[in-house]
């Protein structure tokens, strides 16, 4: 599904990605955890082409996404960043149809085949009884569906989310995790996402890329990963690590002296 090679990226001078390699498969969550500084953003910054890397390659579906012009990029990889925000004036509706825009010529307008897949795509996040309400009006974790529904009206094969959970109360991160979850389930969208809730990312991940210094760490599924050496190794931090029901609850207990 995607593949990168020998990426080396960061910004002006500056490397904060230095030879790192990451294979994807298809249908799997990928979450893209680690301490500030370590490389995490930058290596979304680089998958969703926002940077371009000093060296190395990055292939979707064996096609290097640098090959493709934007609009084709964005049939193939919807993008929901940590800081978006619309015009006082943006409806629902108006917004979520945004994401047919990478399937329009410049001179089409909308068909019957838009107008479903804008009307499933609110029905599937519960947005659609908001449609005519300004994005503007709705909570945050409301809105942060709604941004969700234009993402699944652009029909990817792949999103990539940066800190989806960020400003939301506790209720609305674990309503959004539960959705991203599902959409990667049953729509069989691949998900790539920064986290920096260790429990969020051991739950809802197929794998975990635990990023230090510019590098990955360790690679693989959350109990491979996340462990009581790797995080004091990366983080600098003493843990307690138990299982239940066969998942992962990390508790931070103190900093490493």
């Amino acid at each position: 599904m995607l593949n990168v090679i020998e990426l080396n990226a960061g910004y002006e001078n500056r490397k904060i990605i230095e030879n790192l390699c990451l294979s994807i498969k298809k249908g799997e969550i990928i979450s893209i955890i680690g301490p500030n500084g370590s490389g995490k953003s930058t290596l979304l910054s680089c998958l969703t082409r926002y940077i371009k890397p000093m060296s190395g390659n990055i292939f979707l579906e064996n096609e290097n996404i640098y090959s493709k012009s934007i609009k084709e990029f964005s049939k193939k990889v919807a993008i929901l960043s940590q800081h978006h925000s619309v015009t006082s004036n943006v409806t629902v509706r108006q917004l979520v149809s945004y994401g047919r825009l990478p399937h329009k010529k410049w001179y089409e307008r909308q068909n019957e085949k838009d107008y479903e897949i804008i009307e499933q795509a609110m029905k599937y996040t519960n947005v659609l009884h908001y449609e005519d309400k300004f994005v503007n009006s709705l909570s945050g974790g409301e809105q942060q569906r709604v941004w969700i529904a234009m993402t699944l009206a652009q029909t990817p094969d792949l999103l990539l989310l940066d800190e989806p959970t960020t400003y939301l109360d506790i209720s609305h991160q674990l309503e959004l995790m539960k959705l991203i979850h599902t959409i990667n389930k049953e729509k069989k969208i691949n998900i790539i996402m920064v986290l920096h809730d260790l429990n969020q990312a051991s739950e809802y991940s197929d794998k975990i890329v635990l990023m230090k210094n510019g590098k990955i760490f360790a690679y693989g599924s959350p109990k491979d990963v996340i462990n009581c050496e790797n995080l004091r190794n990366v983080y600098n931090i003493k843990c307690h690590i138990c299982e239940n029901n066969n998942k992962l609850m990390i508790t931070p207990i103190d900093t490493c002296k």
